[in-house]
């Protein structure tokens, strides 16, 4: 890990990382694979915009507009750098990323290009936005959901292949949420082509944690929200070949996606405002563009490293606590920052809440990865998830919680 990154220093950068909360307990957040903390740097360029800038964009012609509008596409130009993307117009933005993979798996249906007989690959290990989604495309057009298993090691199953020649779509996640797993993608893209099917990557747990170049990653479409990666709630990004995008027909109908209407039909306007109807996140691109520039600046580099040290150091330190059981991979290689686990005698929903009452904030339930959970037998855990500005300290202090918590239940 680069010296340059003080996470003393960044921690500054978030003022609610300073709250007290209930008994004058100092907050310890272990949540940000939920939705990560905001800096104030992020906040500022929100608040500005609203306070100087405010007006709708691509209509008026008065000068907020202009500032509104250049803002809002000064943030989808500082989002395509950030990613890799060959050409700015291939970033569309959505209010979060299960809009965006609805999207893909609309258009695509609405396309011809999924239809019956075909087959869409998935995996266990997805969030249910990388489901249900896919669920309901098989379902309007006959088509058959396969999907990856996984082993018990957390581990993608790429030895039972689900891929074969009637496969038109693969999506699968890059970090799974629930696991932790970075996922071999680029295997998973290699054997997708090899019988032409196309790509789609959830992108919402990778997005945050490291340096993605899409245009080189070989996928189609490639999905992540703004609030996991120090952003704004509100705006999400779909990235997709250009080509392809401008062959496929638009998602939603209003304002702003069209070229000419007509009462006897209507023209639609190129990627990406094809599939943005209607007025968009606006300040939320400014907010995003703030996030990237943020993330930028300390390097994703570093912030990798980073994670993957206190991934490491949390994964040993659990390890010392009788009864506890990561559920997915118990070494930080090819892993991220979310550590899901249950602890023998006690539900994971009480585990939670005792922790809360010591200031520990983690996640407790199914994490919407119900599928994910029944390849373990468990209903749901208790996940800690850690990232940019969590500290070893605040590791320490929830083990100390977690012993609390089994001494409390007498397990």
């Amino acid at each position: 890990m680069s010296a340059s990154f003080d996470v003393a220093r960044v921690r500054e950068d978030f003022p609610i990382l300073r709250r007290r909360l209930a008994g004058d307990l100092p907050l310890v957040y272990l949540d940000s694979a939920n939705t990560s903390q905001k800096p104030r740097q992020v906040v500022d360029a929100i608040d500005a915009h609203y306070l100087a800038h405010n007006a709708n964009v691509a209509r008026a012609m008065h000068q907020l507009g202009a500032e509104a509008s250049e803002a809002f596409e000064l943030g989808r130009t500082k989002v395509a750098e950030f990613i890799g993307a060959p050409r700015r117009e291939e970033v569309i933005f959505t209010k979060n990323a299960s809009e965006a993979l609805n999207l893909v798996a609309r258009v695509l249906g609405d396309a011809g290009t999924v239809g019956a007989g075909d087959e869409i690959v998935i995996s266990q290990m997805e969030h249910h936005s990388n489901i249900v989604p896919w669920q309901l495309l098989a379902e309007r057009s006959g088509a058959t959901l396969r999907w990856y298993g996984v082993t018990p090691e957390g581990r993608l199953d790429l030895e039972d292949d689900p891929i074969t020649e009637r496969t038109k779509v693969v999506s699968v996640t890059w970090v799974s949420n629930m696991l932790g797993t970075i996922n071999p993608v680029a295997d998973v893209i290699a054997r997708a082509k090899e019988v032409g099917a196309l790509v789609v990557v959830d992108a919402s747990q990778a997005a945050p944690h490291f340096a993605m170049s899409l245009g080189s990653l070989g996928a189609d479409f490639v999905a992540f929200t703004g609030h996991k990666m120090v952003g704004p709630t509100g705006i999400g990004v779909l990235w997709g070949r250009y080509d392809l995008l401008a062959s496929l027909p638009p998602f939603l109908g209003g304002g702003e996606m069209i070229e000419t209407v007509s009462m006897e039909g209507s023209t639609f306007a190129a990627p990406p405002h094809r599939f943005e109807a209607g007025t968009p996140p606006i300040a939320q691109s400014v907010g995003l563009g703030a996030a990237v520039d943020y993330l930028s600046a300390l390097g994703m580099e570093n912030i990798a490293a980073h994670e993957q040290a206190i991934t490491a150091y949390a994964l040993g330190r659990m390890a010392e606590v009788d009864g506890l059981t990561v559920v997915g991979p118990k070494e930080a290689v090819e892993r991220g920052g979310a550590i899901s686990f249950t602890l023998d005698g006690v539900h994971p929903h009480d585990v939670a809440q005792l922790l809360d009452s010591r200031g520990v904030a983690v996640r407790a339930g199914h994490h919407c990865a119900k599928p994910a959970h029944a390849c373990f037998g468990v209903q749901s855990t208790t996940r800690a998830s850690f990232y940019l500005y969590t500290t070893e300290a605040e590791v320490d202090a929830l083990i100390d919680a977690l012993w609390h918590t089994k001494k409390y239940f007498g397990a």
